[in-house]
Formats: C-alpha cells, structure tokens, sequence
C-alpha cells in the first residue's frame, strides 16, 4: 500500500506543471520519503519507552493526518489523459527506455534505501553507538538524502536529466569508496554516508526529472515500475552489506560493489545518452536554454 501510493502521488503532481518543471514538482513530492528519517530518528526511543507493537500503533496517528489532508487538499490537474486498458500500460515495458530508467533508478533509490535500512545496525556494530545514537546518525543521513530530492530535480530542470544524474552517480562512488575504508574516526564516516546520501538523494530527483520527459502519457505506470525498481534494488543492496558482514567479516565489500554498482549506471547512462537527446524531442528546448535530457 506504501509502495503504490508512491506511483499515484508522483503523477498526480507530474500533470500539475509543464516540463521545465518537472524536476523539481516530481523532486519535492519525492521527498516524501523523508518519514524515514522520522522514523529512524524516533522509533528507536520510544520502542525503548513503550515496546515496538505500541510503536507501529503510534505511526498510525501521522498516517491519518496525512489521509485527511488528502482528501481536503488533492486535486487532480485539469484535462487528464484518457484511461488506458491494461494492455496499453503494459505496452511500456516493451520501451527500452522505461527498463533503463527502472535501472538507473534502482541504483539511486536503491542505494539511498539501502543505506536507509543498514546504517543504524551499521554505527552500531563497527562504531559501538547505542541504538537510539545510531538512529539519531541514521536520521541525519536520510534528511541529508531527502533535502537533496528536489535540489536534483531542479539541477536537471536547469542542466539537464543526464547530465546531472551522471555527476551524481561519480559523487556517490567516491563517497561509497571512501566509507568502505572504515575510517577509525566515527565522525568522518558519518561525513562520507551523509555525502553519499545526499548524491543519492539528488540522483534519486534527476531519474524522475527524464521520466516525464520521455513518457509523458504513461507516467502513472512508469511511475510505479520504476518506483517499484527502486524498492526492489533497496532490498537486495541491504541485502548485500549483510551478506557481506556475514563472509568477510567487514561491510567493506558490501560499500565498495555499491560503489561499483553506481559506476556501472553511469557506463550504462553514457551509452544512451546521445540516442536520448536525439529522439526525445518533446523536450526539444526553447532557444538559448541548456537541454532538459
């Protein structure tokens, strides 16, 4: 249920604004996500007062103010396109560019919710914090990503989608290399995953500034798959640090094939890039501004 009120949120903003900004509607509405940071940030502290079970009763209350201020303040934008059948949304998945989008983004998301899930277990085990301290670590981290959401966003509105996902992809490399070196020192490792998550972050609204852009009809679907890439590529990048604490012993192999992984979408991003600028022309733009793809 989480998950597809991601897809339906996104488009319902995407419909709201022209293309040149895209970047950063799709960005702010993105950030969103930032309640992971709440719940880093607090759930630790109070399933130490009241016991986890009273803790998911608790998240309940936020969850009804955000339904109630839905259904006063959502609109849907004027003249919608017309409903499709199913077949004609699955027809998307027959687009090369909707799976190197789901990839890209499955790097940057999948990356940013990774960590998400990792870093409190992560200060705890290499660094000694407490729980409730590594939250509190945890949660600036996840701020630090969600706050850089629409700045990315509006990067790609003023630069262009690729060119600021592929600076993204080379600054999160370099942050995910270096905390992999285990510095001794906890404050320059939380230094280095705040960076690499603030990269993420940015990356994470640059994907969905190209989405739009590219399918402007199916956004809704394109939402979702791409969206659902991302969850996906979280779970299996969370995965793979434990994996890699188990055989090694140490989360540097896990940090250093994040790293690898993000190298690998920026080689990815390189070989479509030219065929995107040249057939995308719905984001032809106007004379003199710099290129939105």
């Amino acid at each position: 249920v989480a998950g597809a009120s991601f897809a339906i949120a996104l488009p319902l903003a995407s419909r709201w604004y022209p293309p040149e900004f895209q970047g950063l509607a799709l960005g702010i509405a993105g950030a969103g996500n930032s309640g992971t940071a709440l719940a880093a940030l607090f759930a630790p502290g109070l399933a130490q007062a009241y016991g986890w079970n009273n803790v998911i009763g608790l998240a309940c209350l936020p969850l009804a103010v955000a339904f109630v201020t839905f259904l006063i303040f959502a609109k849907d934008a004027p003249n919608p396109p017309p409903p499709k059948a199913l077949s004609e949304y699955l027809d998307v998945l027959k687009t090369p560019d909707a799976w190197w989008l789901m990839l890209l983004y499955s790097v940057t998301f999948g990356g940013f919710v990774g960590l998400s899930s990792s870093l409190t277990i992560y200060f705890n085990a290499e660094y000694g914090l407490t729980p409730v301290t590594a939250g509190f670590f945890t949660a600036a981290c996840v701020f630090g990503g969600s706050f850089l959401r629409p700045v990315g966003g509006a990067l790609a509105d003023r630069f262009g989608g690729v060119r600021t996902l592929s600076v993204v992809y080379v600054l999160a490399a370099l942050g995910l290399a270096l905390a992999s070196f285990h510095a001794p020192n906890v404050w320059f490792s939380f230094s280095v995953l705040l960076f690499s998550m603030m990269a993420l972050g940015a990356g994470n609204g640059a994907v969905f500034q190209l989405a739009p852009q590219r399918f402007g009809k199916e956004i809704g679907v394109v939402t979702g798959l791409v969206g659902m890439t991302g969850g996906v590529g979280g779970f299996y990048l969370a995965a793979s640090l434990g994996w890699a604490k188990q055989a090694t012993g140490s989360y540097q192999a896990g940090l250093l094939a994040f790293a690898a992984l993000a190298l690998v979408a920026l080689v990815c991003l390189t070989g479509v890039k030219a065929r995107w600028r040249r057939t995308w022309t719905a984001t032809a733009p106007a004379a003199g501004s710099p290129s939105r793809v």
